[in-house]
């Protein structure tokens, strides 16, 4: 469980088909063999961690269902150490799963922030509400507005600094995980029978 507070701007070292190097002195500080890090909000189980540098495993499935195949060396990736008992959740609960694949479509510079305009998965816009929380690329964000097939953030200037989203540009993916509660409420609901 993460909290979608990122800890650290990475930066990757290496990425075969299967296995990612990350560079992370915070996150790998404390980190050993089979702890959680979340990289642009994907959960990797932690395999070696030497010199600053982690390595994880990555398979076929995380790579369909998440933006990480378009990395390479140098990209800068956000990091996250999981949550731990007692932690402050400054942000949302978040689990590393990410329901789907969006694309940057509009940047609104303001005097003090900027609005990003993502688009909206057909199969995620149910979960998406004005207000709610939303996970993107790992960073707990709350949902400005949202139509049938997109959504807006407001980001401060900490989070345009410290995050991957400050740097992405207008056509890039982003990872989205949307409120588990969400998906819990629903399927709930759905499984209620009348009479």
């Amino acid at each position: 469980m993460f909290t979608g507070i990122v800890e650290e701007l990475g930066e990757v070292v290496s990425f075969t088909e299967t296995v990612l190097a990350v560079r992370g002195p915070l996150v790998t500080s404390d980190a050993r063999h089979g702890d959680s890090i979340a990289v642009n909000g994907v959960c990797l189980t932690v395999v070696d961690n030497a010199d600053g540098v982690f390595t994880a495993d990555v398979m076929g499935e995380s790579l369909r269902r998440s933006s990480l195949g378009v990395l390479e060396q140098g990209s800068p990736v956000n990091l996250e150490r999981a949550a731990t008992v007692g932690s402050r959740l400054g942000g949302h609960l978040v689990q590393g799963h990410v329901d789907g694949v969006a694309t940057i479509i509009a940047r609104e510079p303001a005097d003090e922030w900027e609005v990003l305009r993502f688009s909206l998965p057909p199969e995620l816009a149910r979960y998406v509400v004005e207000k709610g929380s939303i996970t993107v690329d790992g960073v707990s964000l709350t949902v400005m507005a949202v139509t049938a097939d997109e959504f807006s953030v407001g980001l401060i200037p900490t989070t345009l600094k410290l995050t991957v989203l400050g740097a992405k540009a207008v056509g890039d993916p982003v990872n989205l995980e949307v409120d588990v509660i969400a998906k819990y409420v629903e399927k709930m609901l759905g499984d209620r029978h009348v009479g």
